[in-house]
């Protein structure tokens, strides 16, 4: 008995570096996605402090304590009577209307999904979820061509409508009602006269207010990121976003490498709405609100 004591103890001081060494691996994998993700954004802050005399002739991850970054963001300004500016103005328009109205729609769309039974409800949820699978790009020349027959090509609401529908939102919706929003609760509403809509406004849309923080708040990246649907549809300078805006001044950057830097320093200052949207949201994501409700 003591010898096969000894023996498991033994082996299980064996077995426990074999342990701490696999544990290393996740942790490894973590250390170099998260360098994968810093590194550039390192570079972008770094690069925009520098003029661009001093962005190719001096050390890459070394700041330029010139004064570089004022003097950028001044001639980002002046760039073409301000242009930067209107395209910033462009790219937030897109993405809190879109974003707004997207989160709207996969509400609605979600809640039906998961608090009424119908004909046909699983069909369409298992369409939405193949909506999920399929790349938006693929959708880019149908959408274009589909607006530019009823003439909104070229225009603001060529850049919106297609954002309204988000598979991966009503998604998002369908599962937060349906573990959010108690049965038992709307009974109670509907045994009190409320009408389905009362419901849906007064009862719903509280309890899945995380939900919908989340879901806007990843369809305003999205929509803001994207390059694609403004580059098919839109081609007048006043109307593009600030991903086409930069694209832009990128290729006219080809010729006159001065650009370059400006380019860098609308990048940097095209991620602060971002953050700023990130850190002013967080505070609305709580995962209590159901308990409160049914108190």
């Amino acid at each position: 008995m003591t010898a096969v004591t000894a023996g498991r103890r033994m082996g299980g001081a064996h077995a426990a570096p074999a342990r701490r060494r696999m544990a290393v691996l996740p942790t490894a994998a973590l250390v170099i996605g998260a360098l994968y993700c810093v590194v550039p954004t390192l570079w972008i802050v770094i690069a925009a402090t520098k003029s661009s005399a001093e962005l190719f002739s001096t050390e890459t991850y070394l700041p330029s304590l010139s004064g570089g970054l004022a003097d950028n963001v001044r001639e980002l300004s002046s760039y073409s009577g301000g242009v930067f500016w209107h395209w910033m103005l462009n790219s937030f328009l897109y993405a809190a209307v879109g974003g707004l109205a997207a989160s709207a729609v996969s509400a609605c769309a979600g809640y039906a999904i998961a608090k009424y039974e119908f004909h046909g409800r699983r069909l369409i949820f298992n369409g939405i979820l193949a909506g999920v699978l399929l790349p938006q790009i693929v959708l880019a020349i149908p959408q274009y061509l589909l607006l530019s027959k009823v003439g909104l090509n070229n225009s603001y609401a060529s850049i919106i409508l297609p954002q309204l529908f988000n598979p991966y939102g009503i998604y998002l919706c369908r599962i937060y009602a349906a573990a959010s929003v108690p049965d038992s609760v709307l009974e109670a509403g509907r045994m009190d006269g409320a009408s389905e809509f009362r419901l849906f406004r007064s009862v719903g849309l509280r309890l899945m207010g995380p939900g919908l923080v989340t879901v806007f708040l990843l369809q305003f990246i999205v929509i803001w990121n994207n390059f694609l649907l403004p580059f098919v549809m839109v081609t007048s300078d006043d109307k593009f976003p600030l991903t086409v805006g930069l694209y832009s001044m990128l290729r006219h950057g080809a010729n006159e490498a001065a650009l370059y830097s400006l380019v860098i320093t609308g990048t940097l200052l095209s991620v602060i709405p971002v953050i700023a949207l990130f850190l002013s949201l967080q505070r609305y994501w709580r995962i209590d609100l159901v308990t409160g409700a049914l108190k």
